[in-house]
């Protein structure tokens, strides 16, 4: 939907609907969901970095980063478009088959801005089903596109089951005119012990070849985080609480 038609459905929408459907949108801002939703930050161990992507799988760029991560000695977190997991299910499975925990982004990557409670449900029923016949296991997190976890997108992933996780750190990879310095120095204020950092493994969703700057980035972010005595993995080992299946109403599965 393009964005004047976005803005003219979204004025028939009443008011009071509208705000508390975007009102939880506003822990995308780090100081509000420091406040109102710390868990979405991601913060895990003290001694652990959780290394996530976004956007993939992705047949032009993801191996590119799965050879990169098996030279490292990493596994990470990878974010999967349901659509695209659909398309190329020989490489989701790999991305498992190497050791990587695999994680729902989306269907495909729509704007967020309507209540749409039974179609963002069906879509991210989608994508969990997508992922999980490609790679045999059953997902655990959720990321929401642009990290806009609205009330209908946060409803949707509680009922199936998903435990939502923004970021602590990002890169802005997706820009254009970035470089490798870029991604770091936009990491390097918020990459403490414990952070969940973000990245993008395809620029499906970013500036044409961007993922070539995060590639050439990663190394010497891994250097770091080891210099710093920290463990880069993924987020099944960052130590954070999790959600269990059939706990919709919040209650922690601790």
């Amino acid at each position: 939907m393009s964005r004047p038609r976005t803005l003219a459905a979204l004025a028939t929408v009443p008011a009071a609907v509208a705000a508390a459907h975007i009102l939880p949108a506003a822990t995308w801002l780090p100081a509000v969901r420091a406040v109102l939703r710390p868990s979405l930050d991601g913060r895990g161990s003290a001694d652990h970095i959780a290394l996530t992507f976004d956007d993939g799988p992705d047949p032009r760029s993801t191996p590119h980063f799965l050879r990169e991560l098996d030279r490292l000695g990493v596994r990470a977190t990878f974010f999967l478009q349901g659509a695209a997991a659909r398309r190329h299910p020989a490489l989701v499975r790999r991305t498992a088959a190497e050791g990587h925990e695999l994680a729902v982004h989306c269907w495909e990557h729509q704007p967020p801005w309507l209540p749409r409670p039974l179609a963002d449900r069906a879509d991210l029923e989608r994508a969990m089903t997508a992922v999980r016949e490609s790679a045999g296991s059953e997902p655990r997190w959720y990321r929401p596109p642009y990290g806009v976890l609205t009330a209908t997108r946060w409803w949707a992933a509680r009922r199936l089951g998903l435990q939502p996780v923004l970021w602590t750190a990002w890169g802005r990879d997706w820009q254009p005119d970035t470089d490798p310095d870029g991604v770091l120095s936009q990491l390097r204020d918020r990459l403490t012990g414990g952070a969940t950092v973000l990245l993008h493994d395809s620029d499906r969703n970013s500036a044409p070849f961007s993922w070539r700057v995060t590639l050439a980035a990663l190394p010497r972010l891994v250097d770091r985080c080891r210099a710093a005595g920290w463990t880069v993995g993924p987020l099944a080992e960052h130590g954070m609480p999790t959600v269990g299946r059939g706990h919709a109403a919040g209650r922690d599965s601790r």
